[in-house]
C-alpha cells in the first residue's frame, strides 16, 4: 500500500513538473503556473519567449500574467493581460477546456480570462514568434495574444481592422493609460487619447488618411524584417518605415510598442548580446510636444505643465511653471496645480498689482487655451491687461504687436524655440525663482557682470565724500573716455549697414553665443550653419551662417547685399538679425526655425499632408514674387531648392540662404553673371550665356512646384527610363492623364484632382526652355489660387525634344 501510494506521488508529482517547467511551447489543459518569484514559465521552442508571471516593480507581492523576450537580461514584457488586476503572490493560471486561460487569486476570485474562446480548448502553445495560441479540437485557432495585444506588436504580427493598442498609464505602471493606436474601420491608423476613466477617445493627433474608396487600409502589417506598412483594400503597401531598417535584421529582436507618453516606436536589440537596452529606429509623430492635440483633454503632459524634447532621446519632458506643482509627485507627466488661488471676488484684499507678478519664460505657449487675442498691443499693455483680469493665467506676447490671453485649464503646452516670444505666467509676489531657465551665452553673462560692476561703482559714489567723489568721477570718465577711444579704433565702420535695423556683432560675439560653433545645422559650397543663443530683449536661438572666405573684390558686394537683404521683411523670408565683418570673418545671422528644410518634410518617412503642401507652395510663391517685385531692390535669389526653404513652427514656407543672390538696380531688368545655383534647379539660360532674369527663380519654383506635388525628388535614380527624371515624367503622365500616378496612395491629393492638375500645369509652365514662356511669379501665384485660367501648357523642353 505504502508503495503504490510513493508511485501515485511521483507519477502526480512529474505531471506538475511537466505542467510549470515545458520547454517545448505546447501546453495540455490542466496545466497551470504559479504566480512566485523565480516561478516557472512556458517557454518558446527557440527560447526567446517566454510566458508566465512577471513580478510588478513598485511592489514585490503583485505580479502581471505576460509575455516576454527571455533571452534578454532586461526580460522586456511584450505582452500582458491582468494590467487593472494585478495578481497576488500564488495566484495561478490554468488552461482549461472550456474557457482557455484563467487567471484566479489565492482565494479563488477569478482575476482575468482568455475571452472569448471559439470552441473547446485542447491546448496552448507559446510560438516562436512570441504569440500564445489556444487550439481547439479541429485544431482550429481557438486564440491567441496577438489578436488580444496590449500595448506591444511583434514581427509578423498585423493590427486589423477594429483592433488597438493601448499605453501604459506610466513607465511603470501596467494600468489603461491615456494613449491608444487604433487601425479604424474606414481604413485609417490613428493615434489618439481618451478620457480616463472612460474610453471616451478624442480626436487623433497622428491620422494616415487612408480611407480612399478603392485602395482604404485594411490591416496594419510588422514583417519580420522590421518593415511596418498598411495593407491596402487593393493590395498595395503603404509604408509607414523605409523598406530596409536594418541590413542584418535576422541578428536582432525588433518590437514596436505605443510608450506611456504617446509615443508609437520602433526598437531593436541585438541578439546574443548582454546589453539591456533597446535602440530606437523609427516613431510617430516625429515631436510629441508639436503634436496636434485639439478639442477636449491635454497632450503627453498633463494640464497645466508644459512639453519639451529631451535633446539626448527626444523623449518628451513635462515641466511645471513657476507657481504649479505636480497633483502627484510620483507621476511627472501629469496634471500641475497652481500654489496659489486667483479670486475675481470684490473682497480681494490689495491691488492686482500688489498681489501677482510675471514669470517670463521664451519661446513656451499653450496654443489650446487662448481666450482672447489683442492686437496690436505693446508687451506693457500686454502685461496689464492680464494683470487686470482674474480670468488670465498666462499671457503669450509674440511678433511684437500680438497678446494672447490664456486661462486655466492650461493644455497641450509645449516649449518650442522657434515661436519668437515669450509666456508671461502671472504668479504671486515672492515666489521663488523658477528652476530651468534657459542657459544665457557667455557674452551676455560678460555683460551682465559688466552692468553689476556699474551698480557697485555707483553704490562707491553715493557713499563717498564729496571730494572722493570728485577725484573718483575724474578718473572713472578719463578711463572711460580712454577706453572708448582705444574700442573705436578697433571696432571697423559699417557705413553700409547704419540705414538697416541689423545688429552688427563682432566675431568673437558670435564665437561665444555658438560656444565655439560647436553645433553644426547643415553645411554648403558657401560656408556653414551653426546653432547659437543671443540675448536680445530675451534669449534668441539664431542660426549663424560662417560664409568661407571671399576675395576682396567682392567685399563691397557683400555689404550691399547684407544692406539690401537686411531691409526685406516678408512672413515667406527667413528674418535676417544681423552679421558680422570683422577682419576675413564674414557671418550671417538668422533667426532660428526648428521644423528644419522642406527637403526633410517632402523626402521623410512619411508623406506630408495635401493641404500643408498646397499651403507652403503658396508661401515661397509669394516669397519670390515680394523679392522679384515688391522690393525697392529687386532681387533674383538664384538657388530655390527645397533645401533652401525652412517651416516655422505652423510649417509656413519661408525662403531662406541668399548667398547667392543677385541684386538688380532700379531700372535694370537682367544681369550676366557665372552660373549660380544647384544641379537639376538650374535654368537652361545659365549654361547659354543669355541675360539672367528673374525667371531663372520661376524656373526653380517648377521644378520644386513638381516636388511637394509628388514627394519625390527631382532626380531618382532607383527608376529607370523618363521616370527617373521628374520633370520629364510628370509631363508624360500630364499628356496621358495620369495625374493619379503623382500622387499615388494621397486621398486628399486624389479628391482635390483640380487642384493637382491646375499646380501641375503652373509647374509645366514654370519649367518652359525659353525664359519668355514662363509666367511672371505674381502671374504663377494668381494661377494657383485659382484667380486666373491656367492655360494648357507646351511641351517644357522643345528643342531637347527636337534634337
Amino acid at each position: 500500500m505504502a508503495v503504490n501510494l510513493l508511485l501515485i506521488s511521483s507519477f502526480l508529482f512529474l505531471q506538475q513538473f511537466s505542467a510549470i517547467a515545458q520547454t517545448n511551447g505546447n501546453i495540455t489543459v490542466g496545466g497551470f503556473l504559479s504566480a512566485a518569484e523565480n516561478s516557472s514559465s512556458w517557454i518558446s521552442p527557440s527560447g526567446d519567449f517566454a510566458f508566465g508571471f512577471r513580478p510588478i516593480e513598485s511592489s514585490d507581492e503583485l505580479f502581471l500574467l505576460s509575455i516576454w523576450y527571455d533571452r534578454i537580461p532586461s526580460k522586456t514584457i511584450v505582452w500582458f493581460a491582468n494590467r487593472e488586476k494585478p495578481a497576488p503572490k500564488g495566484s495561478r493560471v490554468e488552461l482549461t477546456s472550456d474557457s482557455g486561460l484563467v487567471l484566479r487569486s489565492p482565494q479563488g476570485d477569478e482575476l482575468w480570462k482568455s475571452d472569448p474562446i471559439r470552441g473547446t480548448v485542447v491546448s496552448g502553445v507559446m510560438s516562436n514568434t512570441g504569440n500564445f495560441e489556444l487550439y481547439s479540437s479541429s485544431s482550429d485557432k481557438a486564440w491567441d495574444s496577438f489578436r488580444n495585444p496590449a500595448d506591444t506588436m511583434l514581427p509578423s504580427q498585423t493590427l486589423e481592422s477594429g483592433e488597438l493598442l493601448s499605453s501604459k498609464l506610466s513607465a511603470t505602471n501596467f494600468s489603461t493609460g491615456r494613449f491608444r493606436m487604433r487601425m479604424r474601420p474606414e481604413g485609417n491608423l490613428v493615434l489618439n487619447t481618451i478620457n480616463l476613466p472612460t474610453d471616451s477617445t478624442n480626436d487623433p493627433y497622428y491620422d494616415t488618411e487612408t480611407t480612399n474608396a478603392s485602395s482604404s487600409g485594411e490591416r496594419v502589417v510588422f514583417n519580420e524584417s522590421g518593415y511596418f506598412y498598411l495593407l491596402l483594400s487593393n493590395d498595395r503597401r503603404y509604408p509607414l518605415t523605409s523598406r530596409s531598417i536594418h541590413p542584418s535584421a535576422k541578428d536582432f529582436y525588433y518590437r514596436a510598442t505605443i510608450n506611456f507618453d504617446g509615443v508609437f516606436t520602433l526598437y531593436q536589440h541585438p541578439k546574443n548580446s548582454s546589453n539591456e537596452g533597446w535602440t530606437a529606429l523609427w516613431s510617430i509623430p516625429d515631436n510629441i510636444c508639436k503634436a496636434s492635440f485639439t478639442g477636449i483633454g491635454s497632450g503627453t503632459c498633463g494640464f497645466n505643465s508644459f512639453c519639451r524634447l529631451n535633446p539626448g532621446d527626444n523623449r518628451p519632458i513635462c515641466d511645471c511653471p513657476k507657481g504649479y506643482f505636480l497633483s502627484d509627485a510620483k507621476n511627472k507627466y501629469g496634471d500641475c496645480k497652481p500654489n496659489f488661488t486667483q479670486s475675481c471676488a470684490d473682497d480681494e484684499e490689495g491691488s492686482p498689482a500688489d498681489l501677482y507678478d510675471f514669470e517670463e519664460v521664451i519661446n513656451t505657449d499653450w496654443p489650446t487655451s487662448d481666450y482672447a487675442l489683442l492686437q496690436p498691443f505693446t508687451e506693457q499693455q500686454c502685461r496689464e491687461s492680464c494683470l487686470q483680469d482674474c480670468m488670465c493665467a498666462v499671457a503669450i506676447f509674440r511678433t511684437g504687436d500680438m497678446c494672447w490671453k490664456k486661462k486655466l485649464p492650461l493644455s497641450n503646452g509645449r516649449f518650442d524655440n522657434t515661436l519668437d516670444g515669450k509666456a508671461l505666467i502671472k504668479i504671486t509676489k515672492g515666489n521663488p525663482p523658477s528652476r530651468g531657465d534657459p542657459v544665457l551665452p557667455r557674452s551676455f553673462m560678460k555683460n551682465q557682470k559688466n552692468k553689476d560692476n556699474m551698480i557697485i561703482v555707483g553704490s562707491v559714489l553715493l557713499g563717498g565724500s564729496v571730494f572722493f567723489n570728485v577725484i573718483l568721477v575724474t578718473a572713472v570718465c578719463l578711463c572711460f573716455f580712454l577706453v572708448h577711444k582705444k574700442v573705436h579704433r578697433q571696432i571697423p565702420h559699417h557705413d553700409e549697414a547704419v540705414e538697416t535695423n541689423l545688429r552688427c556683432f563682432t566675431y568673437k560675439e558670435l564665437e561665444e553665443a555658438t560656444d565655439g560653433f560647436k553645433e553644426e545645422l547643415g553645411k554648403g559650397s558657401f560656408g556653414i550653419v551653426y546653432k547659437g543663443l543671443i540675448q536680445m530683449s530675451y534669449v534668441t536661438p539664431v542660426a549663424v551662417k560662417k560664409l568661407n572666405s571671399l576675395v576682396p573684390d567682392t567685399e563691397k558686394e557683400f555689404k550691399t547685399e547684407v544692406n539690401v537683404i537686411g531691409q526685406t521683411h516678408h512672413k515667406n523670408l527667413v528674418r535676417l538679425i544681423g552679421f558680422c565683418d570683422d577682419g576675413v570673418h564674414r557671418l550671417l545671422v538668422y533667426e532660428f526655425l526648428s521644423n528644419g528644410t522642406l527637403a526633410s518634410f517632402l523626402f521623410g518617412e512619411s508623406k506630408p499632408r495635401w493641404s500643408q503642401r498646397t499651403q507652403i507652395a503658396f508661401g515661397i510663391a509669394r516669397g519670390l514674387l515680394y523679392l522679384h517685385e515688391e522690393c525697392s531692390t529687386q532681387i533674383i535669389h538664384c538657388d530655390i531648392k527645397p533645401q533652401n526653404i525652412l517651416l516655422d513652427d505652423y510649417y509656413t514656407a519661408r525662403i531662406s540662404d541668399f548667398g547667392l543672390a543677385k541684386l538688380l538696380m532700379l531700372g535694370q531688368s537682367y544681369t550676366h553673371t557665372n552660373i549660380r545655383g544647384t544641379k537639376g534647379y538650374v535654368a537652361p539660360e545659365w549654361f547659354r550665356n543669355l541675360p539672367i532674369t528673374v525667371k531663372v527663380d520661376v524656373f526653380s519654383f517648377g521644378v520644386l512646384l513638381l516636388e511637394i506635388i509628388c514627394c519625390r525628388r527631382n532626380v531618382n535614380m532607383e527608376v529607370s527610363g523618363a521616370e527617373a527624371l521628374l520633370t520629364d515624367w510628370v509631363y508624360d503622365c500630364y499628356c496621358e492623364e495620369r495625374l493619379d500616378d503623382l500622387v499615388e496612395f494621397d486621398k486628399e491629393a486624389l479628391n482635390d484632382k483640380n487642384k493637382v492638375e491646375r499646380f501641375v500645369m503652373v509647374a509645366l509652365w514654370c519649367i518652359q526652355e525659353d525664359p519668355s514662356l514662363r509666367p511672371t511669379m505674381r502671374k504663377v501665384t494668381q494661377m494657383l489660387e485659382g484667380v486666373v485660367e491656367v492655360p494648357v501648357p507646351s511641351c517644357p523642353c522643345p528643342f531637347t525634344m527636337t534634337n
